[in-house]
């Protein structure tokens, strides 16, 4: 089956998305001989101006609904046209998943992009959380438009890095600059110190780091607050350390933890129960991950309080 390449373009309306594929397709170097379906998901206040293309053979169609996004519907499309690459403008109120769930198996997406209008932004994530969230969790590139001198770009940059680290973000002024975020990212806790101390608020920070750059953690000590689980899953003398995290909302709330071997320093733990664990970060099997994982061998095991925020999150 002959792979057909896929642009996706995220946003919510009036946020850029058409005039950035409009100026895409205006580009001679574009051109490459490919048929090319421009898929358009919403009806935004811009429109196309398909004369203006400079890539050839371009089929524009409109869905009006989200019930046209299925596979059946996608596969006659492609072939339709013959299309050998996709241009699809989504629509910012539909979830991604919709997407990768109607995506015939031939479709192979390219490049994401995810388009914002700065002066409504963060009003759009205080208010419509998920929406955002689902727009920058898989993008490789987020473009924040309209941005103005006076607005902080840390204010911006912490929402995306709350979401995910893989996108580049760019800040697009009005009148066409455009600079990339050059902010760097220090974590909220010191990796260097001689025990790495876990605030209660950065746990959620902590959760990731460790998810993703387990090995620069192992032989190191850390000391933090969780609580505890205990089940059939955890073998006998271990416990899961952890907190509910949310990443998005609250539907998303879930509970994530690290496999602790408690060495017999407390007794009687229950589940739910908080403690506060001083230990030893190891990398091995544990049947807590079926596979291996980090497994934090513990050299102090204490009773603690529940923390003001029992749910940990990036924001």
């Amino acid at each position: 089956m002959e792979e057909v390449s896929v642009y996706l373009f995220l946003g919510f309306l009036e946020s850029g998305k058409t005039k950035f594929i409009q100026e895409t397709l205006e580009d001679p170097r574009m051109e490459t001989g490919e048929n090319t379906l421009l898929l358009i998901c919403e009806e935004g206040v811009e429109e196309y101006e398909p004369e203006k293309f400079a890539v050839k053979n371009v089929a524009v169609v409109t869905l009006e609904s989200s019930d046209e996004l299925n596979m059946e519907n996608l596969e006659a499309l492609t072939a339709k046209y013959n299309a050998q690459r996709i241009v699809v403008e989504y629509n910012g109120t539909w979830l991604l998943q919709q997407f990768f769930d109607a995506m015939p198996e031939s479709w192979v997406i390219n490049q994401m992009m995810t388009f914002f209008d700065a002066n409504t932004f963060l009003n759009y994530n205080a208010n419509m959380r998920q929406l955002v969230f689902d727009k920058v969790q898989m993008t490789q590139m987020v473009v924040f438009n309209r941005f103005k001198g006076e607005f902080e770009k840390i204010e911006f940059h912490k929402v995306v890095r709350g979401i995910s680290r893989r996108p580049d973000i760019v800040y697009e002024y009005i009148g066409g600059k455009a600079e990339f975020d050059e902010i760097e990212d220090p974590l909220p806790f010191d990796v260097n110190a001689e025990i790495i101390e876990i605030e209660d608020r950065d746990f959620a920070w902590f959760y990731r780091d460790m998810a993703e750059k387990v090995q620069s953690y192992v032989g190191k000590k850390v000391r933090f607050k969780g609580m505890a689980a205990i089940s059939k899953k955890v073998p006998s003398g271990y416990i899961v350390l952890g907190r509910h995290i949310m990443t998005c909302c609250e539907a998303d709330i879930a509970y994530d933890g690290f496999a602790v071997k408690t060495n017999g320093l407390l007794k009687d733990i229950k589940t739910r129960d908080w403690l506060t664990v001083t230990a030893k970060i190891a990398y091995e099997y544990n049947s807590v991950y079926h596979a291996q994982g980090p497994v934090l061998i513990a050299e102090k095991l204490e009773r603690a309080e529940a923390p003001e925020e029992q749910v940990a999150t990036y924001y």
